[in-house]
C-alpha cells in the first residue's frame, strides 16, 4: 500500500478501524461494538461499504467477536492462509478493497458448519 493510500485510510478511519482493517490487527474480545449486537440489518465493510454479512446469519458463538455462518455473497469475501501467531488459520478479507475482517473457522453451527469470526472495527451496521 502506498503512503498516499495509507493517508487516505487514516483520514477516513478511527485508529482502531485502521489498525484492524488496514494493518490486519484485532480488537480485544468482548470489546467491539457489534459482538453482542442483536439489531437487524446488513454489516458492511468499514472501508468500502460492500455488503458482507447479514444479521440473519449472525449467532452468539461465545468467542467475543461478531460471528456469522456465511457472508451475504461468497464472492465478496476472500480467504487467505494466515500463519501468524504460531498457528495456521484462514484470514477473511473484503474482496473489493482488501480490508482485513477476521478469520473463518470450521466449528460453526449448521447449515454451513462455519464460524466467520469478524472484528467489529471492520464493520458498519446498516440497520433495518
Amino acid at each position: 500500500m502506498s503512503d498516499q493510500d495509507n493517508e487516505k485510510w487514516r483520514a477516513r478511519l478511527s485508529p482502531m478501524q485502521y489498525h484492524v482493517a488496514r494493518e490486519k490487527g484485532t480488537e480485544r474480545a468482548f470489546t467491539g461494538e457489534y459482538w453482542n449486537c442483536t439489531d437487524d440489518g446488513i454489516y458492511r465493510c468499514i472501508c468500502c461499504g460492500t455488503e458482507l454479512f447479514s444479521s440473519e446469519q449472525k449467532f452468539d458463538s461465545g468467542c467475543g467477536w461478531p460471528s456469522f455462518t456465511a457472508p451475504v455473497k461468497e464472492e465478496d469475501v476472500a480467504e487467505h492462509s494466515d500463519r501468524t501467531l504460531g498457528m495456521t488459520r484462514t484470514e477473511v478479507t473484503c474482496r473489493n478493497c482488501g480490508a482485513h475482517l477476521g478469520h473463518v473457522f470450521p466449528d460453526g453451527p449448521a447449515p454451513t458448519g462455519l464460524r466467520y469470526c469478524i472484528n467489529s472495527a471492520s464493520l458498519k451496521l446498516d440497520a433495518k
